[in-house]
């Protein structure tokens, strides 16, 4: 079987803490994606909107409301995620950058930056979201179509991720002090409908406003060693989250994992017949 980096990829990654994958899907199949997410944008609620508080602080002053449309587990909504998922042509690469065999999946988020008031991302990192005692957690970002940077492209702070955790400010949602870390800093990681950026999660990273007159389109996959373990209870809302997408759970802890997420559907229909007026007394 083909190697599917070559040595200079994986030194490149261990040395930077990101790579971008070229052509790990075809066009078509981006396209086709693409339709995908603003299909699913359009069935849910409008409403919805994870624009973090510091954006407009990163967007400038003179810039107004900002937006973002976005789908967790999005799996969970239509088929076409779950099958790419187990791709090989992308577990093989996340085996590769973690260094062994397995890799179990966290969690899938959707983001469509829309255009002209897509919103900004300050510079963070993802390990205060969901910390994990071996700091094998890496993102793998699909493009769904053309990322130059006037649409807001991520950016990274190459090397960043060899310093370890850093100490994150939590206004709205986790992220570095901006006049410490400015965005335009960053390098710009511009990308093509079908390429795939991987990066650590102790990689800073984050992304501009999106001033173009298209929307920007990706999917997010957070993925794992399965013998890595939180460290925190965090992200436990994610029902998709140990799933094995290559290999094996070598640890065999996910029959209490499946019971934890058993117990937590439970409560959430609980809460929803609760809201709804129909829900029987115990």
């Amino acid at each position: 079987m083909t190697e599917p980096l070559s040595p200079e990829d994986l030194a490149a990654y261990r040395e930077n803490g990101f790579l971008l994958v070229r052509n790990l899907i075809s066009k078509q199949e981006a396209r086709a994606l693409r339709e995908e997410c603003h299909a699913l944008a359009a069935r849910l609620s409008s409403d919805a909107d994870p624009t973090w508080a510091s954006a407009r602080t990163v967007a400038g002053a003179s810039v107004g409301r900002t937006t973002l449309k976005h789908a967790h587990d999005t799996q969970f909504h239509s088929a076409a995620f779950a099958r790419l998922l187990v791709d090989p042509r992308f577990t093989d690469v996340a085996a590769a950058l973690l260094g062994g065999p397995n890799v179990q999946l966290h969690h899938t988020k959707m983001f469509i930056k829309p255009p002209e008031t897509g919103s900004p991302f300050p510079l963070h990192q993802d390990h205060p979201f969901f910390p994990h005692a071996g700091h094998s957690v890496a993102a793998a970002v699909f493009h769904f179509d053309d990322a130059p940077e006037e649409k807001g492209c991520i950016r990274v702070v190459p090397g960043s991720h060899r310093g370890g955790p850093l100490p994150h400010v939590e206004e709205g949602s986790w992220h570095l002090p901006p006049d410490s870390w400015p965005l335009q800093d960053a390098r710009p990681c511009p990308a093509e409908a079908g390429d795939v950026l991987f990066f650590s999660y102790l990689t800073v990273h984050g992304s501009g406003l999106n001033t173009s007159d298209e929307a920007r389109t990706t999917w997010l996959v957070q993925f794992r060693d399965p013998a890595d373990r939180p460290t925190a209870d965090e992200h436990t809302w994610s029902l998709g989250q140990g799933m094995i997408l290559r290999g094996i759970d070598p640890t065999a802890r996910r029959t209490d994992a499946y019971a934890t997420d058993a117990h937590r559907a439970d409560a959430h229909r609980a809460d929803a017949r609760r809201a709804e007026g129909t829900e029987k007394p115990q």
